[in-house]
């Protein structure tokens, strides 16, 4: 354009085109020697595709973002296989990131962390790196442990930063990158490349003691076992879904408004699948508050995958293979816990709760029954909302067999005010059925006469084998006034430190 321009009118302002070619000429070739720098991502996990738009791949493909707009799931092209497709975006991180790196663990809170080092599968010296929850910018390196006294334990040391940007753990070692503490502290101890079958055993203590000089209770030996995620949503745009695609398997359970079952999506994806009697409630009102349930994501929450929104409504959300709180204290492997992981169950109950506290939600059914457990003792909290849509006239009156009374705030059972509070009490009610492994609720009473006996101020007693702190715990949260009824933060700060901050003597029973 710019030479035919020249020579068509080459009086004309000859010395301005020439300029503008000259310009563009410019630009040209300086983009050809430094095109924009575009942020490859790695794939962290593998992903088989669920749907035709999406896109398989293994842990370690490269990606090119076509297209990040669309929230939770990126269009995508493989660098390695040249396909093309949506990704689940939390499968995936920028390349030569910390993000991508196998050890690092984001943000996960110290409990969460302490949860995964002492899962099976992490010997002593396993490690990861989150973010510090005390520090904006700084880390934390969670290391699980041994010693004849406490047995096996994590122990936490936070990674400060440099004001020239490197990191240390210990001022005498200092690194420019968190890659290089790693290699560092995982030492030569760590690598058995670095010990021939030749060495002394005290070359080998001597290389031991130096491994861990810099102040930490051991090398590193290896990355903590890191679970899968669960991708956000089932697929890109896969919200209300066809009853078709649905394939209903097995049936795990069966209440007053729906039962519940195993299934798989689009013949690729486990699901439990809450399937709701006819008139239970409004289809309007439940994909009103469907829409916003499926906006509350906690990792101590059950997610809300989809819905078919036309009666009779199914509820599709992830599955969790050991099944309800309640029949895995009653009849499954939860008879046999004892009081640590019983507390530690309730903590991550109260973090759940601590989040719809947050997120200014109210549960209103909170109990055993719809907690929901997988494996290592995780638990989540279900069914978060929906008891405000049940429109059946026994419910909606809070009396009768349907309507959960023992597990209620006077204040909910007697007048409707269901609030946060209200939820407090509930989780009160729930300590009990942990520490009873799921015995109903003030026993040998029917609905009326618990209603009638808490309004003149009688509590359950301490049950079996329970600590007094715990079940003054409890009574904090049966208290008449709602608003002295502790948070649900707190609840989780408490119950998180337990052992260490109000049971530090607990020598485990025959029961608890």
């Amino acid at each position: 354009m710019y030479f035919t321009q020249l020579f068509l009118y080459p009086h004309c302002e000859g010395a301005v085109v020439a300029a503008h070619f000259s310009s563009e000429c410019n630009f040209k070739l300086d983009f050809l020697a430094n095109p924009p720098r575009v942020t490859l991502f790695v794939a962290l996990y593998d992903y088989e595709a669920r749907t035709e738009d999406d896109l398989s791949f293994k842990k370690g493909e490269r990606f090119q973002i076509i297209n990040s707009t669309e929230g939770d799931w990126w269009d995508a092209r493989s660098l390695t296989t040249g396909g093309s497709g949506y990704i689940p975006s939390n499968y995936v991180a920028p390349v030569d990131s910390i993000q991508a790196e196998d050890w690092y663990f984001g943000k996960l809170g110290r409990k969460d962390a302490e949860r995964q080092l002492l899962s099976t599968g992490n010997p002593r010296g396993t490690y990861l790196i989150r973010e510090s929850e005390t520090t904006k910018g700084a880390f934390s390196l969670s290391i699980r442990d041994w010693d004849d006294l406490k047995g096996d334990h994590v122990k936490h040391y936070k990674i400060r930063k440099l004001d020239s940007g490197g990191y240390y753990i210990t001022t005498r070692a200092q690194f420019e990158t968190l890659q290089q503490l790693v290699q560092h502290y995982s030492g030569c101890c760590a690598n058995p490349l670095y010990i021939s079958l030749s060495l002394s055993l005290l070359f080998f203590a001597r290389c031991r003691v130096l491994c861990s000089a810099d102040g930490l209770c051991f090398n590193l030996t290896g990355v903590c076992v890191n679970y899968i995620p669960d991708t956000v949503g089932l697929s890109h745009d896969a919200w209300e879904i066809s009853r078709d695609a649905l394939e209903l398997e097995v049936k795990l359970g069966t209440g007053c408004f729906a039962d519940v079952f195993y299934g798989t999506w689009n013949g690729t994806t486990k699901v439990a699948v809450k399937t709701l009697k006819p008139g239970t409630m409004s289809p309007e009102s439940f994909l009103e508050e469907a829409q916003i349930m499926k906006k509350l994501r906690h990792d101590k929450l059950v997610q809300l995958y989809a819905v078919v929104s036309e009666e009779p409504i199914y509820i599709v959300t992830e599955y969790m293979g050991k099944g309800s709180l309640l029949d895995f204290l009653k009849d499954g492997e939860g008879r046999g816990l004892k009081l640590p992981n019983l507390v530690d169950m309730a903590a991550q109950v109260a973090a759940g709760m601590a989040y719809i506290e947050r997120m200014n939600y109210i549960h209103r059914d909170l109990r055993s029954a719809n907690i929901l457990v997988g494996d290592n003792l995780v638990c989540k909290i279900a069914d978060f909302g929906l008891a405000r849509l049940i429109e059946d006239n026994e419910y909606t009156a809070r009396q009768g067999a349907k309507f959960p009374i023992k597990w209620t705030a006077p204040e909910a059972a007697l007048y409707g005010k269901f609030t946060i509070k209200s939820d407090v009490w509930s989780f009160g009610i729930l300590l009990t059925e942990l520490v009873t492994k799921g015995r109903v609720p003030y026993p040998g009473m029917n609905n009326r006469e618990v209603l009638e006996q808490v309004e003149r101020g009688y509590r359950m007693p301490c049950p079996q084998d329970c600590p007094i702190s715990l079940h003054e715990l409890m009574l904090q949260c049966w208290k008449k006034d709602a608003e002295e009824r502790p948070t649900f933060e707190y609840l989780q700060a408490f119950l998180e430190d337990y052992f260490t901050a109000t049971e530090p003597q607990y020598q485990p029973g025959d029961n608890l």
